[in-house]
């Protein structure tokens, strides 16, 4: 499921995956929070916390990441993704460049700094 992150400023769109993430779960959580964001901001940033209570993503799931990204692909200004697995952390790599944003991987004890720098600027 994802769960959405408050305290975070205006603009700024914070997640938290825990358990089996479904397409189910970005069609009622974050799809709905990207769009209010975006209607009232110019561009948004995210953070996604990927910690230890993330199992995996459905097929549905990543489908829906992909989408979601790529269909507001020049409205996100930074991409911050907080997690401990070394397979997000390469994906992210390897397609990061593909968004006109900027896109930075954090481990998890560093998720404080991953706030503060989704938050800058």
């Amino acid at each position: 499921m994802i769960e959405l992150i408050d305290d975070l400023p205006p603009g700024v769109i914070g997640c938290r995956a825990v358990g089996q993430v479904t397409s189910d779960d970005y069609e009622q959580v974050l799809d709905p929070a990207v769009a209010t964001a975006l209607a009232e901001h110019d561009k948004v940033r995210l953070l996604y916390v990927l910690g230890p209570g993330f199992t995996g993503f459905s097929g549905g799931a990543m489908w829906a990441d992909t989408t979601l990204g790529m269909g507001h692909l020049t409205r996100w200004e930074r991409l911050a993704v907080v997690t401990d697995r070394d397979w997000i952390e390469h994906t992210v790599h390897a397609f990061g460049y593909l968004i006109p944003a900027k896109v930075k991987v954090f481990g998890v004890d560093d998720e404080d700094e991953a706030r503060r720098w989704v938050a800058e600027g």
